[in-house]
Order: C-alpha cells, then sequence, then structure tokens
C-alpha cells in the first residue's frame, strides 16, 4: 500500500535536509510516475550552471519517491545501490525529471521482496531543460528491503 500524495510530498521535498535545502519540488506523484523540478536559483555553481551535486540530487531522488508511491512502505524501504551520470550540456535554468515505472515491473518487484527480502529495479532517466533538452542522463539501481 503505498503513501498518502501529501506525505509522498512532504517526505520528497522535506525529509532529507541537503534536498530541502535544494528547494527540489514534486510536481507530480502518481502511483509509477513522478514529475520532479530542481530550481536553478540557489543551486548555482562557480561557472554560473546548475551545480552537478544538485543534478545528481534530481536524478537519484526519484527512485525513492517512486517507491514511496507505488509500494509499502511499512513493510519495506529503499536504498540506492548505483548511480551513473552523464552530463550532456550545461544546465542554465530550472531542471525537471519525469520518472516513471510501469504496473507490471511494480508487480514483480513486489513479488521478488515478499519472497527474498529484497528486490532491485533500475531507473534510467533523462534530466530536461525548460526547452526539452536533455543535460543529463542518469542510470540508477534501487533496492527494495524488508524491514
Amino acid at each position: 500500500m503505498s503513501m498518502p500524495i501529501e506525505l509522498v510530498r512532504q517526505l520528497t521535498e522535506e525529509q532529507i535536509a541537503f534536498v530541502k535545502r535544494s528547494g527540489l519540488k514534486a510536481e507530480l506523484l502518481e502511483p509509477g510516475h513522478v514529475r520532479l523540478r530542481m530550481p536553478f536559483k540557489g543551486n548555482q555553481n562557480h561557472i554560473g550552471t546548475l551545480y552537478a551535486g544538485a543534478l545528481f540530487t534530481l536524478a537519484e531522488v526519484p527512485g525513492g519517491t517512486l517507491f514511496l508511491n507505488s509500494f509499502d512502505s511499512r513493510r519495506f524501504y529503499p536504498i540506492v545501490k548505483e548511480m551513473n551520470l552523464r552530463f550532456r550540456r550545461p544546465a542554465k535554468g530550472d531542471i525537471t525529471v519525469d520518472a516513471r515505472i510501469d504496473q507490471a515491473e511494480i508487480e514483480r518487484v513486489q513479488r521478488d521482496a515478499e519472497a527474498n527480502g529484497k528486490a532491485e529495479y533500475w531507473l534510467e532517466l533523462q534530466l530536461l531543460d525548460a526547452g526539452g533538452e536533455v543535460v543529463a542522463e542518469s542510470r540508477g539501481l534501487y533496492q527494495m528491503r524488508a524491514y
């Protein structure tokens, strides 16, 4: 059973102090689908583009947010096992990411976790600027574990 949407929003935006300071916002929260935005303001680096750590955060957080609105957080918790980020072009404004996990994958992960106490899932994401240009691509391996 997934969490109520407003609780997912609060946990996504405020639970981790670093994420809260960054100003990351959850724009869309649905079972199997999230859209997050990292603001440019306050996250610039020394050359006036979005700081690489802010982009990494935007790429990593969706795995946990998808977990919260797709799986039973009373029985399981997520961790990130691996994350790769490829920078494609400088980010000069707010950046968004859409992350999805389909129902068949949700069911597979749930079955595996119930049978084995853990299950893994991959997310491949594109981080986009306001014009829809890809500024970075990520590939992350997440694991859902039983408490």
